[in-house]
């Protein structure tokens, strides 16, 4: 089965996840002019966190077809193995919404996405993805929260493949280990085109994405507590800020 194929039919529910994938229209209202620039230029996305009135528990989503299988493996903020692309500093806050929405500190936060031609590592040599990648585990990593419930990974700026809006996963566990949350983080339309149309230089190749956030079967329901704040340039690399809350 072709990996569009997959993501249509809704992968979620063939994994068992409890995932709503509504289709629904693009939302023209919410969509952003392309842009050509290499300048250094930010996108922001959503204030959920920032205080205990703006706290709402981050959407639960599907861990995809993708997920890492042994994430305890992969401690470590460097998760870019070989791969290339422009530089990307991912910086996740975890906050807990049974706390007044404080910072939480001492969880384990994995993150996992494909690299700049859409694949993964872990999997491959089938229908849902040609190339085989199952020998190596590049893009997957883990690290605790510190004491301002802050993780940083030092990675490229993902691709997309054929279905999906860019996006990165995120499974966010306790520090005994109890999982809180399985999530995915979206991208501002304007920066991830900007990279996708103009970065060749360093490897993305396929032009601008088919499938936007408001499109995408995973966010088309609503992604506004899930895009993130988006930094940088081309050259200088990009910066992502994120907050994700729990329950814990």
């Amino acid at each position: 089965m072709e990996r569009k194929e997959f993501l249509k039919r809704g992968f979620g529910s063939l994994l068992g996840i409890a995932t709503v994938l509504p289709a629904i229209n693009a939302c023209s209202s919410t969509e952003v002019s392309p842009t050509t620039s290499t300048g250094t230029s930010t996108s922001t996305g959503s204030t959920n966190g920032s205080s205990s009135s703006n706290c709402s528990v981050t959407p639960s989503e599907t861990e995809g077809p993708f997920p890492t299988k042994v994430p305890a493996k992969f401690v470590r903020k460097d998760i870019r193995d070989d791969r290339t692309g422009v530089a990307f500093t991912v910086n996740i806050t975890i906050k807990n919404s049974n706390n007044s929405c404080a910072v939480l500190a001492g969880a384990l936060v994995d993150i996992w996405h494909c690299d700049k031609d859409g694949y993964y590592s872990e999997y491959g040599g089938s229908g849902m993805q040609s190339v085989n990648f199952t020998t190596v585990d590049f893009l997957r990593g883990r690290q605790t929260t510190d004491a301002n419930g802050l993780v940083s990974f030092t990675s490229i700026f993902p691709g997309w493949y054929s279905g999906r809006a860019p996006h990165i996963h995120v499974h966010i566990y306790s520090s005994t280990g109890k999982s809180l949350l399985v999530t995915q983080i979206a991208f501002p339309y304007d920066i991830a085109n900007t990279v996708y149309t103009t970065a060749q230089s360093y490897g993305y190749t396929k032009g601008s994405q088919d499938t936007k956030n408001e499109s995408d079967n995973v966010f088309s329901d609503g992604f506004t507590t899930e895009l993130a704040t988006v930094a940088g340039s081309i050259s200088a690399g990009y910066t992502l800020t994120h907050t994700i809350v729990v329950s814990a």
